[in-house]
Formats: structure tokens, C-alpha cells, sequence
């Protein structure tokens, strides 16, 4: 099945993440493929000391208006992993930020959707960020929404050390 965790709030990454330490814990094998994002988080560390195969792409810094060429670069290194590992033999797939990479037109959404449809009955496929797609969402068979009612970010507060990143 396909599921999708998306929307403005916080915790997108963190549930995906979550699932895949569920299957780890029963023997699944689980990848991830990190799009947009360039730096090891404290999630990726924790993943990789669990034996889950992860990997991240992006360009240092976020795309603010225009993505640059290294931007495009990067995403199509990270959906090429993502196919290989998709096509392999891992059950669990997490394509983290890949809605991101589509919302920038990085990728083609109508390529990623033909590829994701030889798979959707045979892999679990999790996909996040911000501005799903509607032709990826109703490919899904499961899209949570995770809404931003209130932030520290408001306060000043930015990204801390083991809470975001």
C-alpha cells in the first residue's frame, strides 16, 4: 500500500520513522531515501543504528523560491536509490520529503506515479512533506494530514538538536 503523511504540521518524518522502527522490530526490511535533505538528523543516525538502510540527497540550505541545479541533480540520484530499493527486496519503503521534490517539479509526478502503480499491491511505500500531489494522493491508500495549530517557531524559537533535527 501506499500511505502518505502530509500537510503543514510537525511530525511527518517522525511517524514515518516510527514505522519503520515498528518493522525492524519484526525482522522487516525497511530503506529510506531522504530527498532534500543534505545533512545526517538525529532520525537518520538512530535508523542507521538499527541496521535500516537509509540515505540522504539535497543541496545544503532550503529551496526558498527557486530550486537550483544541484537541487535537480540531487533528486534524480535519490529517485533512482528509491527505484532500485522499490524494485528490490525491501518491504518497507519510506520516500521521505518526496512530496517536496515533486511540489518543485525536481521529478516528474506523472513518472513517479507510472513507477509507484508496479508496486503499490506488493511494498509498503511511505511518502511525506508538505504539498502532496492530488494525482499522488489518490494513488494512496492512506493520506494523514498533519495540521499546524501552534509552534515555537512563532515564539523564536528555530530547529533544536535530538527535538527536529
Amino acid at each position: 500500500m501506499i500511505q502518505i503523511y502530509t500537510g503543514n504540521g510537525k511530525g511527518k518524518t517522525t511517524a514515518a520513522f516510527g514505522l519503520a522502527m515498528r518493522a525492524k522490530g519484526r525482522n522487516k526490511k525497511v530503506g529510506i531515501i531522504q530527498f532534500a535533505k543534505p545533512e545526517e538528523s538525529g532520525e537518520f543516525i538512530s535508523a542507521k543504528n538499527l541496521g535500516i538502510d537509509v540515505y540522504h540527497f539535497g543541496h545544503p540550505g532550503f529551496i526558498i523560491k527557486k530550486p537550483r541545479n544541484e537541487d535537480y541533480n540531487q533528486a534524480k540520484i535519490a529517485w533512482e536509490k528509491a527505484k532500485e530499493m522499490i524494485s528490490g527486496d525491501y518491504e518497507i519503503i519510506i520516500l521521505d520529503e518526496l512530496n517536496i521534490a515533486l511540489y518543485y517539479d525536481l521529478l516528474d509526478v506523472n513518472s513517479v506515479i507510472d513507477f509507484l502503480k508496479n508496486y503499490k499491491e506488493k511494498k509498503e511505500i511511505i511518502i511525506t512533506g508538505r504539498y502532496a500531489k492530488n494525482e499522488l494522493l489518490d494513488l494512496a491508500d492512506l493520506v494523514t494530514e498533519m495540521n499546524l495549530v501552534k509552534h515555537y517557531f512563532e515564539k523564536g524559537i528555530y530547529a533544536r538538536e535530538g527535538i527536529e533535527f
